[in-house]
């Protein structure tokens, strides 16, 4: 099982972002992925989550209604859109899934909001 994301960058609050994770070495479409992010000093929390199929989403209420979590089953990728973001969405973004019982991360991308 391999995560590895991409996309994070330095933006201006307000500004926006998109970041992938492509996963590899399991079938994708048969599980649900999450994105977490965890801000220096701070705990590893969850930002999204999407279901296998894609058919249902969940999200921190800190993000609700500027983030969006979507999939490519082609593509075995899934994405954050961020949008109207803020200084305080600055952190590490992991990829997350969970199968046959264990927990797998990506190594992370950095997003950085910063005037």
């Amino acid at each position: 099982v391999q995560l590895v994301e991409s996309g994070g960058g330095l933006v201006q609050p307000g500004g926006s972002l998109r970041l992938s994770c492509v996963a590899s070495g399991f079938t994708f479409s048969r599980y649900a992925m999450s994105w977490y992010r965890q801000a220096a000093g701070n705990e590893r929390e969850l930002v999204a989550g999407i279901s296998s199929a894609g058919d249902s989403t969940n999200y921190a209420d800190s993000v609700n209604g500027r983030f969006t979590i979507s999939r490519d089953k082609d593509k075995g990728t899934v994405y954050l859109q961020m949008s109207s973001l803020k200084p305080e969405d600055t952190g590490m973004y992991y990829c997350y899934t969970r199968l046959f019982g264990s927990y797998y991360w990506g190594p992370g991308t950095q997003v950085t909001v910063s005037s």
